[in-house]
């Protein structure tokens, strides 16, 4: 089923650069399915109960994990 709908000109070059090659509807229902993005303050206390061993653990691991992505990217520059 085909609807008729009026936008202004701004809406409507706005709506057009949403296209990305696709047809106007494809790009309405992109943009309709998008979920609106979370404040960082929702993530406020997401680790309250996370204990100080396991904050010690976790961030270890994250060290661990940036070093050994340090050494991949240098060795692939040389």
């Amino acid at each position: 089923m085909v609807k008729v709908i009026s936008l202004s000109d701004e809406a409507y070059t706005k709506l057009k650069s949403e296209k990305l090659g696709g047809s106007f509807s494809d790009a309405v229902i992109r943009l309709a399915d998008k979920k609106p993005r979370k404040s960082i303050m929702d993530l406020a206390g997401a680790w309250k109960d996370v204990s100080d061993s396991e904050y010690k653990e976790i961030t270890n691991a994250i060290r661990r994990t940036r070093s050994m992505l340090d050494n991949e990217f240098a060795s692939r520059g040389k």
